[in-house]
């Protein structure tokens, strides 16, 4: 398995393709905004996507942007539409993406990431 970030990545229309197999409206939202080339517009210029791939199977994606769904406010950068698809879940991939994610955020010298979220515990 390894990690690919969507804006970076080579077959960007295969990938989006798998975005739009997930079972969950978010994920659903998500593939409406890169469709329509708006999640930079949605969540900020700096957006990225990072997708843990098996081979040409997405198993977890996440978003990490300055902005996200809590505004206003000065707080950023944010991680959403974190998702694992149901054959991948229990194994902690999710994980992946977002130590991913906050490894970006240390480069970026942030000293904190934010979640939005109305599960507890979950993350």
């Amino acid at each position: 398995m390894k990690i690919i970030e969507y804006f970076t990545s080579d077959d960007k229309a295969h990938w989006l393709g798998e975005i739009a197999k997930a079972d969950w409206g978010a994920a659903k939202f998500l593939h409406q905004l890169l469709s329509e080339g708006k999640l930079e517009e949605t969540l900020g210029d700096s957006a990225l996507v990072p997708l843990l791939t098996d081979g040409e199977k997405l198993v977890s994606f996440c978003t990490f942007a300055p902005l996200d769904d809590v505004q206003p406010t000065e707080l950023s950068p944010w991680i959403g539409f974190v998702y694992t698809a149901p054959e991948y879940r229990g194994h902690r991939y999710a994980g992946e993406v977002l130590n991913w994610a906050e490894s970006v955020a240390t480069v970026m010298g942030r000293e904190a990431v934010y979640i939005s979220t109305d599960h507890i515990g979950l993350y």
